[in-house]
């Protein structure tokens, strides 16, 4: 056999390991969602039969996409009354490619259109009935509550009651319920419930946690963007668990105040940078259309504040390539800032999300690596990251030799 064939038969032996797709764009945040409470739910029956308002979904829908959305929040109820309401909207979210984060329940929980009261035992049989019935709506990413601000209705407020127990217990005995009617129809949904801030705050402590998922989920208006974020941390570090805001806005009058577009840019900037800094997973912004947070007008007219959601959905990144000093890309290797830490895929590829305004150090480490560190890469870019072995053994050393002598017949000259 030839030398120079020899040569590069061992190249790709030793140096060009198995390769996949590139990870998904990077992103702050697992979930980042829009919602459409206003239309999705509080005109359902309204606009059950109008053919017509398929174009106000539409609008919507593609709106909320072009943000850098990976989810819409659909909050129809899950009676089979309005399932075929409900599934306008889940066809035109995957029109967009979106995922949905089904945030219903069944109308008798708070007695919304007229329904009767449901007691727990009958919510939970309802709601699993709902997903096996329907089990087309659902695809592999999509998020579902059951019960979202489960403290409305049913049992009461669990703030009013000497007893959290009964209450603990139906969260537990719903999200078990859900989960298993998912692993039934063979879909990998995410299963999470939120409440209000203080009832999550007095309910969830770690071990109801824990037999939820690892997840809180709350439902939280405040102030300022400050106490948003340390509620956030001290609710997970209270909880042990990982925090989605299942919903938050701005202005509320009672809260805020009537604030002016700009002001409420300013607000949501604050909160969001300071969200990045803290342990969340999921966001939900209530709302798209419709209330006093509104994103859209009405008429489809973005506020400016959409502008700065978009900047946080769509972050800016720093992307390149970890490999040795062989060139066989590193899959695992860590690469972080203070904000965010990801792992290299098998390309040993990376795209992190950074703000605008970062002059965070990057480090970038794996076993058995030194460590190396970038002061600046406002670039946006860096094309390879060489690490160098802490310790060279002699199958590495071959493996060099190799790689410089298949450099040397490739690039003669250089």
């Amino acid at each position: 056999m030839p030398f120079r064939l020899l040569i590069i038969l061992l190249s790709l032996i030793f140096l060009y390991p198995f390769s996949a797709q590139a990870k998904d764009r990077a992103t702050w945040w697992r979930i980042q969602s829009i919602d459409t409470m206003k239309y999705s739910r509080d005109i359902a029956r309204e606009k059950l039969k109008d053919s017509s308002f398929d174009s106000v979904i539409d609008r919507q829908v593609k709106d909320i996409a072009s943000t850098g959305a990976t989810h819409v929040a659909v909050g129809t109820p899950y009676d089979e009354e309005f399932v075929p309401f409900l599934s306008r909207w889940v066809i035109v979210a995957r029109k967009y490619k979106l995922n949905v984060w089904f945030r219903g329940k069944l109308s008798g929980w708070e007695k919304w259109f007229g329904y009767s009261r449901l007691t727990p035992e009958d919510h939970t049989q309802g709601i699993t009935q709902f997903i096996q019935n329907h089990s087309d709506l659902f695809v592999d990413g999509d998020v579902f509550s059951s019960c979202p601000e489960c403290e409305n209705g049913g049992m009461g407020d669990p703030r009013h009651q000497a007893d959290l127990s009964d209450h603990r217990e139906f969260l537990i005995t719903e999200y078990t319920s859900v989960t298993t009617a998912f692993s039934k129809i063979k879909k990998q949904v995410l299963v999470l419930n939120s409440s209000n801030g203080d009832v999550a705050k007095l309910v969830m402590d770690p071990p109801t946690t824990a037999k939820l998922g690892g997840i809180v989920g709350i439902d939280h208006y405040v102030s300022t963007p400050e106490k948003l974020a340390s509620d956030v941390s001290k609710l997970a570090k209270s909880s042990q668990g990982q925090i989605f805001l299942g919903e938050f806005g701005v202005p509320i009058p009672d809260i805020h105040g009537r604030l002016t577009p700009n002001q409420q840019v300013l607000w949501l900037d604050k909160a969001l940078k300071l969200l990045t800094e803290s342990p969340v997973l999921g966001i939900n912004y209530w709302t798209s259309v419709g209330g006093s947070t509104q994103l859209w007008t009405d008429a489809g007219k973005a506020n400016p504040a959409v502008a700065t959601l978009t900047s946080y959905y769509f972050p800016k990144t720093v992307t390149g390539t970890v490999v040795n000093s062989i060139g066989e890309p590193l899959s695992g290797a860590q690469v972080s800032t203070s904000l965010k830490l990801i792992i290299t895929d098998p390309r040993g590829q990376f795209q992190l999300p950074i703000l605008s305004d970062s002059q965070d150090t990057l480090t970038i480490s794996a076993s058995g690596y030194k460590t190396k560190e970038y002061k600046s890469y406002s670039n946006n870019q860096i094309n390879k990251i060489i690490m160098d072995k802490e310790k060279e053994g002699i199958l590495y050393r071959l493996k060099y030799l190799i790689f410089k002598i298949f450099s040397d017949i490739i690039n003669p000259l250089k």
